[in-house]
């Protein structure tokens, strides 16, 4: 990555919802890219229909008067890095050993917020608490700083000059205008990835505006600053897009049972379905499904609110890793049963010392504070295809760390 996961989240979810094919984009050659005259006569264009769509000309000016194109934008869309992670470690090095010490001290620090929001929606913490880890590091700043660009000269380029989805793009770009026509926030403040997505909870410029709601009540609604819109907001979200049950877990690790279809808790306890950690199921007459990821490995009921996380983002990867890191943070242990072929996870400071080994054996990991991001995995990739080791997946287990004690 860059250091947090964040940048890379939205960013996918951004290519998905534009439709634009992985492959499409890979097999677009660079030199497609090379900046071509025309963009100030699209600017002028252009403008005719901002102005329709009721934003002032002193936005305008204000935002697109001396704008130029953020060509690297194409680069960044070329270059999304692909790590075929198996479920265990895409689950590892998200429910981090990092994520989880410091999901618990962003608990702490904004305990009244939680508990606000769980009145007003109904959202568990650990959930939303997940979801912000995830997204941005719990708002690190430094992800601002070191892995975010202003969001403007990157939509206005490919807004300009991304051909097959040009009017996704120019309708991020009018959103991203009336945010500032209505003061929600300053061009220099909306910073984000290559594709606009910005703050705690990684929104596009549609979502803030439409989605977004001032939580903390200061008269604007804003995913930066202060946590409370874009975690408020986003419990919304989940209730009402993606149909949030109050009061239920997500789901539970299970013991025995093979079949599929819903039924509540009652009837799969009554089929010879147990919790795995011995316990009962709380609420007997809520409904789940079963999944089972993959043959061999940990079983799991997953009831109406994984679904809704999933809504957040389409990939059932995705919800596991981000209910199992919000359990993590409460205080619940690992998958009892582990994935076939699996590692555990390494602690913060094993974390750190691969990051440290491998910078000094020469391999950039972009920082060694414990967090892996594409920076870390790049390095680590880099490694086992010099040292041979196979496959070379970009995964600092277990294994790659011995090698490196090894002095290999």
């Amino acid at each position: 990555m860059k250091q947090p996961d964040s940048p890379d989240a939205p960013t996918r979810r951004a290519v998905l919802k534009a439709g634009i094919g992985a492959g499409t984009l890979l097999a677009t050659p660079l030199a497609a890219f090379a900046a071509p005259p025309g963009f100030d006569q699209w600017r002028d264009n252009f403008r005719a229909r901002v102005i329709a769509k009721g934003i002032s000309d002193a936005t305008w000016t204000r935002v697109m008067g001396r704008i130029e194109p953020d060509m690297s934008v194409f680069r960044q869309m070329q270059k999304q890095p692909e790590f075929h992670e198996q479920i265990w470690q895409y689950i590892n090095r998200r429910a981090s050993d990092w994520r989880i010490i410091n999901g618990r001290e962003a608990l702490k620090k904004n305990e009244a917020l939680f508990a606000r929001i769980e009145q007003d929606f109904g959202v568990e913490r650990g959930t939303l608490l997940a979801l912000w880890g995830v997204e941005s590091a719990y708002g690190d700043p430094l992800v601002q700083q070191n892995h975010m660009r202003p969001i403007f000269p990157a939509l206005a380029a490919l807004a300009w000059n991304e051909p097959r989805r040009r009017a996704y793009w120019e309708t991020e770009l009018i959103n991203a205008l009336k945010i500032v026509d209505r003061g929600w926030g300053t061009p220099e403040e909306m910073r984000g990835s290559w594709a606009g997505a910005m703050g705690h909870t990684q929104w596009m410029p549609e979502v803030w505006l439409n989605v977004g709601m001032d939580y903390d009540k200061d008269g604007r609604v804003s995913p930066f600053g202060k946590p409370d819109d874009a975690l408020g907001s986003s419990a919304r979200y989940l209730l009402n897009r993606g149909k949030y049950h109050r009061g239920e877990h997500w789901g539970y690790e299970v013991r025995g049972g093979s079949s599929s279809g819903s039924r509540t808790y009652a009837a799969w306890a009554s089929a010879g379905v147990t919790r795995a950690d011995g316990k009962p199921f709380p609420q007997p007459n809520a409904s789940a499904q079963m999944w089972v990821p993959v043959a061999g490995g940990p079983s799991f009921l997953l009831g109406p609110n994984f679904y809704s996380v999933k809504s957040y983002n389409p990939s059932m990867n995705y919800a596991l890793a981000i209910c199992h890191l919000g359990d993590r943070i409460l205080g619940a242990p690992p998958f009892i049963q582990p994935f076939p072929g699996s590692e555990r996870a390494l602690t913060l400071a094993e974390v750190q010392e691969v990051q440290t080994r491998l910078t000094k054996a020469g391999f950039d990991t972009g920082g060694t504070d414990g967090r892996v991001g594409n920076d870390t995995m790049k390095a680590v990739r880099d490694y086992q295809t010099k040292m041979g080791l196979l496959p070379a997946d970009g995964y600092g287990g277990l294994k790659v760390l011995a090698r490196l004690r090894q002095g290999g």
